[in-house]
């Protein structure tokens, strides 16, 4: 790009010229890109800010905290709390939802967050990021109950996430595809570097920690064997293995170059529908690669027309390249079918 484009002038023209976003969409947006390079920076300092190491404390889903978490989480709440755009929020770090205090402005718009998605990272120096996703406040609804945030993936306006890596990258989507900013550390603003991002149908690349393989339903085992049985096998082409342990990163790279990111159910916790959390994680995730040309799903059916119960439900996820996506989907219902009788 000859001219670059400032995040501001991107969501500027979002709303006035385009018409995609109200303004006070627009507003919060760049409040949540502020606290974004807020946790770039404490993130960035590791060691020189005494950030590292866990906090002696567990977060709702009984998690062990990093310092990191918790600052993370501090940081999204103050910055968004006073700034009149939002009703509530809700964090994957909290147990309910919190609401902007009575001496702030009431917004119309709830925010979720993933503080610090990949935790497991910050003290080796590996990519984590911070994930988010905006829904509409029920309308002529009295206040703000956790009832509020109940709302399918397919009625965000708004997700995205911020991964710090080696550069600190904004991925945003307002429903009109994928737009990717760099942070510039020298201006201090995030800067239009990708837009249009499309994710390829078919890919050579799958991540999945393979150490639970052993636990998997034979849908999975099915389609990560073929892949490793290679050109001699019947996918007919090699494949690479890629995991990062963090979400963020994995998705990052999908939504770069192609592949499928899976973390299924599995038979060490039956009851449990999946590890990751549809409404801070599976949700946004999911829009944003519907939003690049992929497809998400639990394996079965598409992520963002699940009806959330609860606020911090777990979900099986898939996602990434269309085709790939499918084939995996494809094999849980062929193995859902009752067997034919005699």
């Amino acid at each position: 790009m000859s001219k670059r484009v400032s995040l501001t002038q991107y969501l500027v023209e979002q709303q006035r010229v385009d018409g995609h976003i109200p303004s006070q969409l627009r507003l919060l947006l760049e409040v949540v890109a502020r606290a974004c390079k807020s946790i770039a920076l404490a993130v960035n300092k590791g060691d020189l800010g005494g950030v590292l190491g866990t906090a002696s404390s567990e977060n709702v889903q009984g998690e062990v905290q990093k310092k990191l978490d918790i600052i993370a989480n501090e940081v999204l709440i103050e910055a968004n709390e006073w700034g009149g755009h939002l009703a509530a929020m809700a964090s994957e770090e909290m147990e309910g939802i919190y609401l902007v205090p009575n001496r702030y402005p009431q917004g119309e718009y709830l925010l979720l967050f993933d503080p610090l998605d990949g935790s497991s990272n910050i003290d080796v120096n590996v990519s984590i990021g911070t994930i988010f996703s905006v829904l509409k406040k029920p309308d002529n609804a009295p206040g703000v109950t956790e009832q509020d945030f109940m709302q399918a993936g397919a009625k965000q306006v708004a997700a995205g996430y911020c991964v710090f890596g080696p550069q600190s990258t904004l991925v945003l989507t307002v429903g009109d595809g994928v737009a990717m900013f760099t942070l510039d550390r020298e201006k201090g603003s995030f800067v239009l570097t990708r837009e249009h991002v499309e994710i390829p149908p078919d890919t050579k690349e799958f991540a999945i920690n393979m150490s639970n393989m052993r636990h998997w339903d034979e849908p999975v085992k099915r389609y990560v064997n073929e892949c490793l049985e290679g050109k001699e096998g019947p996918r007919g082409k090699d494949f690479n293995m890629r995991w990062v342990a963090s979400m963020v990163a994995d998705v990052h790279r999908i939504l770069t170059r192609g592949g499928i990111f899976m973390y299924p159910w599995d038979k060490r916790d039956p009851d449990k529908p999946g590890k990751l959390r549809l409404m801070y994680e599976a949700n946004p995730m999911g829009w944003l690669i519907e939003q690049a040309g992929g497809m998400a799903t639990d394996g079965r059916q598409r992520i963002l027309d699940i009806q959330p119960t609860k606020l911090h439900q777990r979900v099986s996820v898939v996602l990434g390249s269309k085709n790939e996506v499918e084939r995996v989907t494809q094999y849980h219902l062929e193995a859902d079918k009752p067997a034919p009788s005699a």
